[in-house]
């Protein structure tokens, strides 16, 4: 069954998606969001595990695709492991998607998610969307050393050759990352590039501006 892009957005329509590349301040920003103005956080990577057990191998092949160890993972090309990540995101994203219907109806929710600016297009206005962004260039050692990637540092940190593990990691980053990163900033989307000047005020008010959350925001039931 296919939905027409116009009942996803309708069905969405309580749903604020934060989204843009690795180490943009997603996470921070979208937590930061729901405490200001009482939403409730939907963060896709805590729910992968989750739906892995709902999926299949003949519907979500890369959702079921197991490594022996941390070798194997990182022993692939960069290609390899550039597809099977955007693979993982695209299976994924039709539990996102029944996830958020379901859980929009009663209040407003922030979404912490990898989106590309063509499926952003298909599920929600602009006006819903905001990209958060960083150059895409030397993000393992910023990812692995935040506190709620540790699983991953340790996975990472368990392969024989580390530091080739980590360069392959980081290869696989900016080339799945480049051109997103350039074009997001040549799109007509909101964007905002995380610099070492960047602050989570700043960032949060710009982004509470164009979401137009207010002091007093409430639920449209209309």
């Amino acid at each position: 069954m296919i939905f027409q892009d116009n009942v996803i957005k309708e069905y969405l329509k309580n749903v604020y998606f934060v989204t843009g590349t690795p180490c943009g301040g997603k996470t921070t920003i979208s937590k930061e969001l729901a405490k200001r103005h009482d939403l409730l956080v939907y963060d896709i990577d805590e729910e992968f595990e989750k739906h892995q057990k709902l999926s299949t191998p003949a519907y979500q092949p890369s959702m079921n695709k197991n490594f022996k160890d941390a070798d194997e993972f990182f022993g692939r090309t960069v290609e390899e492991y550039k597809q099977w990540l955007i693979s993982n995101t695209r299976e994924q994203l039709d539990f996102v998607l029944m996830d958020l219907i379901c859980l929009s109806q009663n209040q407003k929710v922030v979404c912490d998610c990898h989106l590309t600016m063509e499926q952003a297009q298909m599920i929600t206005e602009p006006s819903r969307v905001a990209f958060l962004i960083k150059e895409p260039q030397n993000l393992v050692d910023e990812y692995c050393n935040r506190p709620d990637h540790q699983g991953f540092s340790n996975f990472i940190h368990s392969a024989s050759d580390v530091e080739k593990a980590k360069a392959t990691c980081s290869a696989t980053l900016q080339s799945l990352n480049e051109k997103s990163y350039k074009d997001i900033k040549n799109s007509n989307f909101f964007w905002l590039e995380r610099t070492p000047k960047s602050t989570v005020e700043d960032t949060v008010s710009q982004v509470e501006k164009h979401f137009g959350l207010g002091k007093k925001e409430f639920l449209e039931t209309e």
